[in-house]
């Protein structure tokens, strides 16, 4: 087995991010120009720099550059931020807004211009976020790296719901095992191979699952063998590890017997982090100790090879079109001169092929300000919004259960992912969650609160009465589809702008009757599961909330997850999608669209390991479009 001790050291070049000014990128021409540095802009450039190609990538946000003291200054003010959100390790940025669930509410006509970014008209509001820092959302994940389902490629074919994609999972297959190498996913392929899902025999992942956490273990003593009946079908529950984009003990099979070295810590210097897991609970937004991946590591050595150059704080404002041959010829970029200054200079950089990486929110506003929908065939740039609906649901059990103790979330019930059912109503996967009630309530906050302002408690009786409940707090998060549906929407609007003049993105995000259905038989599966736990119920949801959704006389929470998909949806025909299956635009030939915002569903997967991995299979194509595009010109006789 490969040891930690043999790995080389992970280092992010030094200025690499600094180096070149947008001015110098501006005079050259590139092979390639990527807006976006994270995962997906990573993946792709890492990709193109081992062909030989001359990349750019153009980032909004800052970045110094990715390496130690940059990541523990990201660290420090998070750890001192009052209010612990996704966006709380980064500084506030006027010019490369970001939304921040705390920022969440209907906008209306005398709401200041600087409370928000993401723009929600609608009573329902998603508290939703995204972010706009070197490293894009990985600098925020989670770290689950589940695969789709074989039957969430063809969902309108069996179940006669949402869109069929214009691939299989077996066509995706070789590339999820690309991407569960180059993010260093923990799992056991028994643990995985489960409604469908399968592995070519001898596969192992690159490292062995991560521990169950004592509280999973309480749980599935009281869950284990539950029977459930849906559509006349009988399903058996079980708590099942997920797979984790964290490091673990590498597994010596590996890639036949070759075992598998993990990345460590980014950094400038050698330090001793990024290696095992330590069980921190807060490995969200941020890891402490890097164990978890985020883009930088693929960006390191993307940029160490030489041919890949970044230009930070650099906010793609237009994407320049040929009104002749509809080709792309240009970006045009605003980079501005410092977070605290709203000046800024205005480049246009031009390469062979463009390929937008800024997720499914900012790659439909990027298109939209462009006025490309006037161009496109489907017209569907923006529309099929998705996000998972996250429906909570908590109670205290009867003893303590070591809830804070491992990561945020290290195994859950997936059997109800996928079934006939899903011809009524949605499926979904629960977390369970160690890091207690944060989520739903602001725990351990609200608790001590609670605890001295109303109890009266201090000293000793304090620590032991907080200490009991929080370790005795379970909450289920129950990740529920979302089909794509034309209604839910990214627009633009002239009313909306932000510090540099760009269009801010105006989202309207539904949640329809066939979700809901999914919600309302998530609630009750909570409750009987509470029961069979002996825990007290303690979920209270509130109807005057910007997140509630009546169903059916009942009032419902329901939550964003992160996981923001559509927006460019690919598939078989210009005129209903907006992409190929290679992620190619069907309207500009020389035009990328890679991210989330191509996935035509997104069943009950966290959608980064899928989008990596289409990633890495539009890398393919795009080698071979640039090989093409370069090859000399042949004289017929």
């Amino acid at each position: 087995m490969t040891s930690y001790d043999d790995a080389d050291p992970v280092i992010f070049p030094a200025g690499a991010a600094t180096q070149t000014s947008a001015a110098q990128a501006a005079s050259e021409e590139w092979d390639a120009v990527i807006v976006g540095g994270g995962m997906a802009g990573s993946i792709v450039a890492e990709q193109l720099s081992q062909s030989g190609h001359k990349v750019l990538i153009v980032e909004a946000g800052p970045g110094k550059d990715l390496d130690l003291a940059e990541y523990e200054s990201y660290l420090s003010r998070f750890y001192g931020a009052v209010v612990k959100d996704n966006q709380s390790p980064y500084p506030f940025n006027p010019n490369a807004r970001m939304p921040r669930s705390t920022d969440t509410m209907p906008v209306g006509p005398d709401t200041p211009r600087d409370d928000f970014y993401l723009v929600q008209e609608d009573k329902y509001c998603s508290d939703t976020t995204f972010t706009r820092v070197l490293g894009g959302t990985s600098m925020h994940w989670e770290g689950k790296a589940l695969r789709m389902l074989p039957e969430d490629f063809d969902l309108r074919t069996k179940y006669g719901q949402g869109l069929n994609w214009p691939l299989s999972y077996d066509d995706l297959e070789p590339y999820y095992r690309q991407a569960e190498a180059e993010l260093g996913v923990s799992a056991e392929v028994e643990d995985q191979a489960y409604l469908g899902m399968h592995f070519p025999e001898g596969y192992v992942f690159p490292m062995h699952r991560m521990p169950p956490s004592y509280l999973d273990q309480t749980v599935a003593r009281g869950v284990d063998g539950m029977r459930v009946n849906l559509a006349d079908d009988d399903y058996t529950l079980r708590v099942r590890s997920f797979p984790q984009a964290r490091n673990g003990v590498p597994n010596a099979a590996y890639d036949g017997g070759k075992g598998f070295v993990p990345v460590g810590a980014v950094s400038t210097s050698q330090v001793e982090e990024g290696e095992r897991c330590q069980g921190n609970t807060n490995c969200v937004p941020i890891c402490p100790v890097q164990a978890k991946y985020h883009a930088g590591k693929t960006l390191t050595k993307a940029l160490s090879r030489g041919n890949v150059t970044i230009v930070t704080q650099a906010v793609a404002s237009k994407v320049e079109i040929d009104e002749q041959d509809r080709r792309v010829t240009g970006i045009t970029i605003k980079n501005y001169h410092s977070l605290d200054s709203e000046s800024y200079d205005t480049y246009t950089v031009k390469g062979t092929v463009y390929v937008l990486c800024a997720h499914a929110i900012e790659n439909a506003r990027l298109m939209l300000a462009s006025d490309m929908q006037r161009m496109s065939r489907s017209k569907l740039i923006g529309c099929n919004l998705m996000d998972h609906a996250y429906l909570l649901s908590w109670g205290l059990l009867p003893e303590p259960a070591g809830t804070m103790r491992g990561t945020s979330c290290t195994s859950g019930i997936t059997d109800l992912r996928g079934g006939r059912f899903r011809g009524t109503q949605a499926g979904f996967g629960v977390d369970i969650h160690n890091d207690g009630w944060g989520w739903a309530t602001g725990s351990p906050y609200t608790d001590l609160v609670e605890l001295v302002d109303k109890q009266g408690l201090n000293g000793k009786e304090l620590r032991r009465t907080l200490g009991n409940r929080i370790s005795r707090q379970l909450l289920l998060a129950f990740m529920i589809d979302l089909l794509p549906e034309r209604s839910n929407t990214v627009t633009v609007d002239e009313r909306y702008k932000d510090a540099l003049g760009n269009l801010k993105p105006v989202v309207s995000l539904k949640i329809p009757p066939y979700t809901m259905r999914g919600a309302a038989y998530a609630r009750k599966l909570a409750s009987d599961i509470f029961k069979r736990l002996g825990a007290e119920e303690m979920t209270a949801y509130d109807k005057d909330r910007y997140s509630a959704v009546e169903h059916d006389g009942q009032w419902y929470n329901i939550v964003g997850g992160n996981h923001l998909a559509g927006t460019h949806i690919m598939g078989t025909d210009p005129t209903t999608s907006v992409v190929d299956h290679t992620q190619q635009s069907w309207d500009h030939d020389n035009l990328y669209l890679v991210g989330p915002g191509s996935l035509p569903s997104i069943g009950t997967s966290n959608i980064s390991l899928t989008m990596a991995a289409l990633a890495y299979r539009s890398s393919t194509h795009i080698v071979r479009y640039l090989r093409a595009a370069k090859a000399p010109a042949t004289v017929r006789g």
